[in-house]
């Protein structure tokens, strides 16, 4: 289950620019699914997909795509965003060769991952049709997005609305953006902070969202640390309660929703319901 069909197949120029291939068995063409790790942007590989999900997806009829990025010690915003867009008008240009259905393809993952598909998903089309380069004329669109411990929006400024300490200072964000908390007032730094996130970019033509957290839903009183803070699950209420004012569907679930409560079990049913949701959104019945 474990091995990839095709692995590190290059989807652009850069070195991280790479997507394994976990390729459904199936007569006709696909949905796929691509994961996009997490790790603050500054970490992380392709090869952390869960197990559970890979497993849960393949055997629904769902292809899978596992790609990495380039990351934040050499290459800041935008590049993680727009190399994994390039990922999936690539995986949609390499459709017949991977018996793949082009028309429904979703994407999420982890943390980062999570922010990156909803970047994706929420801009729109971004294809361009007069390109020179084949896989830029691809489309950019997602059947949904599927991801865990999500944030809606990197922005400082918004963060510290939300959630109380230090969370919006993260030293991931500061690498991310290339801006210390004290150059964060400045101009080119708000319309950066603007530009990568992903709730500035909900309309009512969104693609339908699935989030989940298995950090705990604190209180804003005692402050969360900053790795709590930067994965909190009014992320995801936030974005929710945005998306259901344009009658857009976001499922949103937390740690306190279910009864188990070993970290791994609790991973272990929520993989299982993301299947589900992919499984609803490609219609397969």
């Amino acid at each position: 289950m474990g091995e990839p069909t095709f692995q590190d197949v290059a989807y652009g120029d850069h070195e991280r620019d790479v997507v394994d291939l976990y390729q459904a068995d199936s007569e006709g063409p696909t949905p796929v699914y691509m994961y996009i790790h997490g790790g603050g942007f500054r970490g992380g590989d392709k090869a952390g997909i869960s197990q559970v999900l890979l497993k849960g997806c393949l055997e629904a009829g769902i292809s899978v795509t596992a790609i990495n990025y380039p990351l934040s010690g050499t290459d800041r915003y935008p590049a993680a965003m727009e190399h994994s867009r390039r990922a999936i008008q690539f995986i949609r240009s390499k459709a017949e060769e991977w018996n793949l259905d082009a028309s429904r393809v979703a994407a999420g993952g982890g943390s980062a991952g999570a922010g990156i598909s909803m970047w994706i998903g929420f801009r729109g089309e971004e294809a361009e049709p007069e390109s020179e380069d084949p896989v830029g004329r691809q489309s950019t669109r997602l059947t949904c997005v599927a991801s865990w411990q999500g944030q809606c929006s990197y922005d400082p400024h918004f963060i510290r609305t939300i959630i109380s300490g230090p969370a919006y200072a993260h030293e991931a964000l500061q690498l991310f953006f290339g801006f210390s908390p004290e150059e964060f007032n400045k101009p080119e730094a708000w319309a950066m902070f603007e530009a990568a996130s992903a709730i500035n970019y909900v309309s009512k033509d969104a693609p339908p969202v699935m989030l989940w957290y298995t950090t705990p839903n604190l209180p804003m009183d005692p402050e969360p640390d900053a790795g709590q803070g930067i994965h909190h699950p009014i992320f995801g209420q936030v974005l929710k309660e945005k998306m259901d004012a344009l009658g857009v569907e976001c499922v949103v679930r937390m740690r306190e929703d279910v009864l188990e409560e070993d970290q791994g079990a609790i991973q272990a049913r929520f993989y299982w319901e993301t299947v589900e949701f992919l499984k609803r959104q490609f219609e397969m019945g």
